[in-house]
């Protein structure tokens, strides 16, 4: 017999945790290579684990609704296999892994003693930032306080601070470069005084009683995920939004024209969204500020243009699937990942890679019927875009003739774009490009 360790996978580039949502086999079931095991969700996607081997569960070391570091083992798995028993696997460490990181078994019952704290303290008053089990065990045992951790600038996705933040301000604060916070802690015992103290803690453990006919319903992950980001953008990013409209009739007619003869040779629909996505690309190529991020008090410039689409779920939550490198594709290419992601996010299958690296996103509201919206920037970029429904309406031209009323295809654009590094000249200026994009679309083109 051998044992076989099972590992929480990477799940993308900047995905250093992932919750257990579901386990599908449970100590002592039958297992079969590649067979799924259980269920896990990361802040854009959810994923199923396979086995890695074939054999029986000998342990499960993670309860539903544990966040796990990336790297960790969570289960065994029991094999027949002679060969393997002679030279059994080695649990395998978490990337960030050194001394703090116990033995398999004791990483177990560290991640879960802190498992509770780190829930609480996801959303703390504060900063509202969320704290790894690996922080928080880091944190406990180097007696650092709740107050110094809100205080530790976060080098990680989303401004969280990661293993290196912390030990970094550890070592800085034994050598005094820092100022103490007060008595050491011991251990995990810091955590649950935390825990307790914590203004989001004392809040949710109040039931707030309603009066008249009311339905309470609870948010799903995915819902408080969303909340979550959003507000996280609204205290990061000073929002400014800019509006302008369109004439879009040539492009209207244009694809009311091929979108039968597109379909029937691309073997995939031509909607309006890779045409504005073509559009956008366009004019970021002119203004690439606006393909930015903001680092402290550097303005990371970024060279790929990688666009986030914001795509509904049947669920009624949303999610951004982003299209890489879009200035390199064409109009079928953009069309065929247009309605590959947004498929593939109907139907949850979308994977952790496809919600990754975002650095511009275009949103659009019009799909329900709203004429415009003033989207949320969807952290760490810059701006985002959205288009509102296209309604025929009554219009001046101006012809060499002279003006004239008109029936023309109207679209109103608004753009939310972070006051700290795009100013109002520039935003007004690149949302007033993508519209001339728009108007002056070439109602003889090909694809």
């Amino acid at each position: 017999m051998a044992i076989v360790d099972l590992i929480m996978p990477k799940l993308g580039e900047s995905i250093m945790e992932a919750t257990v949502l579901k386990w599908h086999k449970q100590a002592g079931d039958t297992v079969q290579l590649d067979e799924t095991v259980l269920e896990i969700a990361t802040d854009k996607v959810d994923s199923e684990v396979p086995s890695t081997a074939a054999g029986v569960i000998e342990e499960i070391l993670f309860n539903v609704n544990d966040v796990v570091p990336i790297g960790t083992v969570i289960a065994r798995i029991r094999t027949g296999a002679a060969e393997i028993a002679e030279s059994p696997v080695a649990p395998v460490e978490s990337p960030a892994a050194t001394h703090y990181t116990a033995q398999p078994v004791q990483q177990a019952q560290v991640v879960e003693t802190v498992q509770h704290s780190s829930q609480h303290l996801q959303h703390p008053a504060p900063g509202n930032r969320f704290y790894s089990p690996l922080v928080l065990n880091i944190a406990a045992s180097e007696g650092v306080s709740m107050t110094e951790l809100e205080a530790i600038p976060g080098t990680g996705n989303e401004g969280r601070v990661t293993k290196k933040d912390i030990l970094q301000y550890v070592h800085d604060k034994k050598s005094g470069k820092v100022p103490g916070f007060g008595q050491r802690a011991s251990g995990p015992q810091e955590v649950a005084t935390i825990k307790e103290s914590t203004p989001t803690a004392t809040h949710n453990s109040q039931l707030t009683t309603f009066s008249g006919n009311v339905e309470i319903i609870e948010m799903d992950r995915m819902r408080k995920l969303i909340a979550d980001h959003m507000v996280r953008s609204k205290q990061t990013s000073p929002h400014v939004t800019s509006f302008t409209e369109a004439d879009v009739t040539n492009m209207v007619q244009w694809r009311d024209r091929v979108k039968k003869e597109f379909e029937k040779r691309e073997g995939t629909k031509i909607t309006f969204t890779p045409l504005f996505i073509e559009a956008i690309v366009r004019c970021i190529k002119k203004f690439p500020l606006i393909n930015s991020s903001l680092d402290g008090d550097r303005i990371i410039v970024k060279k790929d243009i990688n666009i986030g689409m914001a795509t509904a779920l049947p669920s009624g939550n949303l999610i951004v699937p982003v299209i890489k490198n879009a200035d390199q594709l064409n109009l079928v290419g953009l069309s065929k990942q247009v309605n590959g992601l947004a498929d593939a996010a109907r139907n949850g299958k979308l994977k952790a890679d496809d919600t990754q690296g975002g650095t511009f996103t275009m949103t659009n509201v019009g799909t329900f019927g709203s004429l415009m919206g003033t989207p949320i920037i969807s952290q760490p970029q810059v701006a985002i875009l959205a288009v509102g429904t296209i309604k025929k309406r009554p219009v001046v031209v101006e012809t060499p003739a002279g003006d004239s009323i008109a029936i023309r295809h109207m679209m109103y654009l608004s753009m939310s774009y972070d006051h700290r590094i795009i100013d109002g000249s520039l935003g007004a200026t690149f949302l007033t490009a993508v519209a001339k994009e728009l108007e002056n679309f070439n109602p003889e083109r090909d694809y």
